[in-house]
C-alpha cells in the first residue's frame, strides 16, 4: 500500500463537488473509513464519496464499480454501496472518484455477528442471489478464484511465516485442511458473480447479523467457492453447516473442500494483517485477529488427516 501524492482534504472534495456535481456540493461532509485503495467521505445521510488514494489499481476497481453495480445491485436482499455519479480526473485531482449509497452499519471485525442463526440464513441469501451466471465480459479475478494450486507458494510462505511468529498452534492441521482442498476437482460450472473480497471489514452488522456489504472492487466472475469460504470467517460458531444448508444451489463435497481451502488462505492473510496492527505497522488492524483465528479452529477441527 503506497500513499497517493494528491492530499485529501474536506476542502478538496467540496471543490470537487463543485465542479462536477455542484447539486451535492453543500451537503454535510466526514470522513468515514480509510480502506485498502479507497477513502470514503459520508455525505449528507445517504450518501457517500470514494476517492482512490492508497493504491495505483484504484482507478480501474472505481470504474468497474460504476459499471458493474448499479446492474446487480436490484437483485441483492442486502443493502450495498451503489455507485450514482461518477468523478472524471482533472486538474486538482488526476483520478476518478464515485458517489455512491450510503450503506450503514458497524465493520464485523468491530462488531461481529453474534446470532447464528440469523447471520447464517441473512449472508447465505445474499450470496445464493449473487451467485449467478456472469456475462462474457464480466471481469476475471486479481490473482483470485483460479485453481488453488496456483496459489501453493503463497500458502506456504503464509504458513511458515504465521508459524514463525507464533500465530499457528498446529501448522500440520492447518496444512490437511489446504492440501485436501487442492486435491478437490476444480470447478467445472458457469462463471458466477463473485463479491471477491468478503473479509471482516467488508462486511456490516446491526443486532447481531448482517446488514450491508461494502467494497465490491474485487467483484469478478469465477469459482463460487472463493465467496463461500466467507462461512468460517464472518459467521459464529456452529453456523456454517446452517449457512450451507441455506445457500442455493447447495454446493457439493467438491466446492466445499476448495471453499475451505480459500477460507485458510484468507485466514493466514488476517492473521499478517492482524499481527501488523498488534506491531503499529502500516496497514495493520488488530481487529482481524479474531475472526482469523476462530475461522482455523472451525476448519482445522474437521481435517482429515
Amino acid at each position: 500500500m503506497t500513499a497517493d501524492e494528491t492530499d485529501i482534504t474536506e476542502d478538496l472534495i467540496r471543490q470537487l463537488l463543485r465542479e462536477q456535481h455542484p447539486d451535492l456540493a453543500d451537503r454535510p461532509l466526514k470522513l468515514g473509513a480509510l480502506g485498502w485503495d479507497n477513502q470514503v467521505w459520508r455525505l449528507g445521510d445517504d450518501l457517500a464519496v470514494r476517492l482512490p488514494w492508497a493504491t495505483r489499481s484504484a482507478d480501474a476497481l472505481l470504474r468497474k464499480e460504476h459499471a458493474w453495480l448499479p446492474l446487480l445491485a436490484p437483485r441483492l436482499p442486502l443493502r450495498i454501496p451503489v455507485p450514482q455519479r461518477i468523478g472524471e480526473p482533472c486538474e486538482r485531482f488526476p483520478r476518478p472518484w464515485l458517489v455512491t449509497t450510503w450503506v450503514p452499519g458497524e465493520p464485523a471485525d468491530r462488531a461481529p455477528a453474534t446470532r447464528p442463526a440469523e447471520s447464517a440464513a441473512t449472508l447465505a441469501a445474499f450470496l445464493t442471489a449473487l451467485h449467478r451466471p456472469a456475462p462474457d465480459e464480466a471481469p476475471t479475478g486479481r490473482n483470485r478464484g483460479g485453481p488453488l494450486a496456483d496459489t501453493a507458494g503463497s500458502f506456504a510462505e503464509g504458513l511458515a511465516s504465521a508459524t514463525e511468529l507464533g500465530l499457528i498452534r498446529d501448522p500440520d492441521a492447518v496444512r490437511a485442511v489446504w492440501e485436501d482442498a487442492v486435491a478437490a476437482p476444480d470447478w467445472a460450472g458457469p462463471r458466477l458473480w463473485l463479491h471477491g473480497d468478503l473479509h471482516p471489514a467488508n462486511i456490516l452488522t446491526a443486532n447481531g447479523t448482517f446488514c450491508g456489504v461494502i467494497d465490491f472492487g474485487d467483484l469478478f466472475a469465477g469459482d463460487p467457492a472463493f465467496d463461500l469460504a466467507a462461512a468460517w470467517i464472518l459467521l459464529p460458531d456452529g453456523a456454517a453447516a446452517l449457512f450451507h444448508e441455506t445457500y442455493r444451489p447447495s454446493p457439493d463435497a467438491a466446492t466445499l473442500r476448495r471453499a475451505r481451502g480459500w477460507a485458510v488462505l484468507r485466514a493466514l492473510s488476517c492473521l499478517h494483517i492482524a499481527d501488523a496492527g498488534v506491531h503499529g505497522r502500516p496497514g495493520g488492524k488488530p481487529t482481524w485477529g479474531p475472526p482469523a483465528q476462530a475461522a482455523l479452529q472451525r476448519l482445522t477441527a474437521t481435517a482429515h488427516r
